[in-house]
């Protein structure tokens, strides 16, 4: 599974300035990163009169706009979906994702804190709430890390160390007569491990740094 933190703190405290300022650190060390954002009052981003916003007015359930360089979907729901199962179903290459909020799951989370905003942590018992580190002002707590404003580069360095470097680092890919497959991390991880597996076994195998393998299929018919 991709590994999953969640940043979570009272009300305009600065998760998403501190997600800001992480997002391209762990960049720059070659991380991909993914973000998810809970909005507990629901969210609207379909314009008034859009082609897609008309086509979610006639009865679509599931709509999508997609161009050359990104794509977006809005999924009606009957029930709100967990953040695992958002992680699993909609993030297949990402290294990491980062949410904000969630905090009454059982991801790790790091808290963002100012005094001057709330006299103590939202989540209470840091051991208890799976609470790994604060960013911000100092928590009267000895036993969480703590990463001041302006220290980001740790942090990032942190969260690579408890989640990133020991991580396998294969890319799998798969393209199917031109098109490449979407594989999720659990999927990628599978295909890979059992392709290196089996080749192991052969003679020749002398730990290369990159495969590839291409095979024609018989498409005839019984």
């Amino acid at each position: 599974m991709i590994p999953v933190v969640c940043f979570v703190g009272a009300k305009n405290v600065g998760k998403t300035t501190v997600l800001e300022k992480l997002i391209p650190e762990l960049g720059r060390k070659g991380y991909r990163v993914g973000t998810v954002k809970h909005d507990v009052h629901g969210f609207e981003i379909d314009k008034e009169g859009k082609d897609t916003w008309r086509h979610s007015k006639a009865g679509a359930r599931a709509v999508c706009i997609s161009s050359p360089d990104k794509l977006a979907i809005i999924r009606f729901l009957e029930r709100e979906k967990a953040l695992g199962e958002i992680v699993m179903r909609y993030f297949w290459s990402e290294d990491i994702v980062l949410a904000e909020g969630f905090k009454s799951t059982h991801y790790p989370k790091i808290e963002v804190f100012r005094k001057e905003i709330s006299a103590s942590l939202v989540c209470g018992d840091p051991v208890k709430h799976n609470v790994i580190a604060v960013v911000g002002d100092a928590p009267d707590l000895s036993e969480v890390n703590h990463f001041g404003w302006d220290d980001i580069a740790s942090l990032a360095e942190f969260i690579e160390g408890r989640y990133l470097k020991h991580r396998k680092k294969k890319s799998v890919s798969i393209t199917v007569d031109g098109k490449q497959l979407v594989m999720n991390d659990f999927v990628r991880q599978i295909v890979g491990e059992t392709i290196e597996g089996l080749l192991k076994t052969l003679k020749g195998w002398e730990n290369p740094e990159h495969i590839l393998i291409a095979m024609k299929r018989d498409k005839k018919t019984d």
